[in-house]
């Protein structure tokens, strides 16, 4: 199933392992693939931590999934959500998954999702194993989606890592290019976003053509008359 305008998206949310700041924007970010009709946080609600996610469920529409601990050393809640998130798979309503956590221990739960097709965004830090970040179709890291959230627009004074110029060019060379050498940049973007690492709000940007604009020494923007934006690369 590729990324678009999705009927129904779930959201589960490993409490313990995610902060509360990062719910609003989370929740931007999957409104642009549909909507969000299934939110639940896990954990064991009668911990003090969790009393901020506690504060804001009502408010976002979040069900508490109470998960009491068991066993020391045990996490009851990464079972559950997993349990819950193949219970969903094969009732076959849900189109796609945001999964707010860090815990490399929902790697084959991820790997199991994308199995049958679909879309599983991740949502933790940006310290999380490679691993996890890699199964999920994109994964974004929450604190820089908070700040980016909160940034103001027009950033064509930052700098951009070498490594993320060498991306997004070999993503203009693998897409369609005219006889002048442009390509869609929606095109570039999807082939740069196979790379679920890629996602132009884990380097304080909001779009993708904000970030080409601020590295206008290594690409060329264009707005032509079918209203879309083209990109061609410069050196």
């Amino acid at each position: 199933m590729s990324e678009g305008s999705l009927n129904n998206i779930a959201l589960l949310i490993d409490a313990d392992n995610a902060s509360h700041h990062g719910i609003d924007p989370v929740l931007t970010v999957l409104a642009e693939l549909g909507q969000v009709n299934i939110r639940r946080a896990y954990g064991n609600w009668a911990k003090p931590a969790l009393s901020n996610w506690n504060k804001i469920t009502h408010r976002y529409g979040i069900s508490p999934q109470q998960q009491f601990d068991l066993t020391k050393g045990k996490n009851a809640t990464d079972m559950a959500m997993s349990i819950d998130a193949i219970d969903l798979l094969y009732a076959g309503k849900v189109d796609g998954f945001g999964i707010m956590s860090s815990d490399s221990d929902f790697t084959p739960l991820v790997t199991r999702l994308r199995q049958d097709g679909l879309i599983v965004y991740g949502f933790g830090s940006a310290k999380a194993p490679e691993a996890f970040k890699t199964a999920c179709t994109r994964y974004i890291d929450v604190d820089q989606l908070i700040r980016t959230s909160e940034s103001d627009e027009g950033k064509s004074g930052q700098s951009i890592d070498p490594e993320l110029i060498e991306l997004l060019g070999g993503a203009w060379k693998a897409a369609n290019r005219d006889e002048d050498g442009f390509a869609a940049l929606q095109e570039v973007g999807q082939i740069a976003g196979n790379r679920s690492s890629f996602d132009v709000r884990n380097h304080g940007f909001k779009r993708l053509s904000e970030l080409v604009r601020a590295a206008s020494d290594n690409f060329k923007l264009e707005r032509r008359d079918d209203k879309q934006l083209y990109v061609k690369r410069l050196r």
